[in-house]
């Protein structure tokens, strides 16, 4: 293994990674920045739908470079340039209060939204009007774990590259594919020319969730629409839908958060798509 090249705060290349935190560089570059280990990790072993490596450069700490030198060898494997940088550095490019000595630059990975429809699939997360980063990268992941087949940000939604978005989605945005930009209205249309039944999630839906899964309405391909976390779905949006479906609360909780209320209908989708298990 070579020896990474080190690297001072007067680089070109620390300047150029630390315009990446503003999304119109990250737009312009088609760059954006995965910090911490495990985001880092997943983009070394991702490659876009062109073949080519997602991960183009990694800044280390000299410590962490030993600490994870694993994942180290793994970014230089894909093709990754590699370069040691004191603390002081990492901390003026990263965008976290405490960084973890690693920072991935990366190429944008969005697939186009004509390639998610070619792949028919049963599972999908539309996030309609979410504007909050942390909500769309943990729904990222909810989807993730739920095994959905694709994630779409619509035009309306926040910037799926925005560093706590990334962050939040702890690696799962290099899992599964990401459409962004497509207004609802195509997203809807192309989803259910597609065969897909569409869901709007919101709690002051007409028909129950408990009500859906006992009716066995679920076991077909389906996208859930979830909106903003402080004002739900427009009305207008929601009439795109095939119903609107509130979860229900049993206990005296207000509401759900838009992570946990994702989590819980697409689990329930995922459950319901599931072959039953015989004997």
């Amino acid at each position: 293994m070579g020896t990474p090249e080190v690297i001072s705060a007067r680089s070109p290349r620390v300047a150029a990674a630390r315009r990446l935190a503003r999304r119109n560089f990250r737009g312009k570059e088609r760059r954006f920045l995965a910090e911490g280990p495990q985001a880092v990790r997943e983009a070394a072993g991702h490659r876009g739908s062109d073949g080519e490596p997602t991960l183009t450069e990694l800044f280390a700490t000299a410590e962490a470079a030993e600490r994870y030198a694993d994942i180290v060898e793994a970014a230089r494997a894909s093709g990754a340039r590699v370069h040691l940088a004191d603390a002081d550095v990492l901390a003026d490019v990263s965008q976290t209060v405490t960084p973890q000595g690693l920072i991935g630059v990366c190429r944008f990975l969005d697939a186009p939204f004509e390639e998610i429809l070619a792949a028919k699939p049963k599972l999908v997360a539309v996030l309609a009007h979410v504007r909050d980063p942390g909500n769309a990268g943990t729904v990222l992941r909810c989807a993730d774990a739920a095994g959905a087949d694709a994630v779409v940000l619509t035009d309306a939604s926040v910037d799926l590259y925005n560093p706590k978005s990334v962050r939040a989605s702890a690696g799962s945005l290099f899992h599964l594919p990401v459409t962004v930009g497509v207004p609802v209205e195509q997203a809807v249309q192309g989803l259910r020319d597609a065969g897909v039944r569409i869901l709007a999630a919101d709690g002051a839906g007409t028909d129950d969730l408990d009500d859906e899964l006992d009716a066995g309405t679920m076991g077909g391909p389906t996208a859930w629409v979830f909106g903003n976390e402080a004002w739900g779905l427009p009305e207008e949006t929601r009439a795109l839908a095939d119903a609107v479906v509130r979860v229900p609360i049993h206990g005296r909780a207000e509401s759900l958060n838009l992570a946990t209320a994702a989590a819980v209908c697409l689990y329930a989708s995922a459950r319901a798509q599931r072959p039953r298990r015989m004997g």
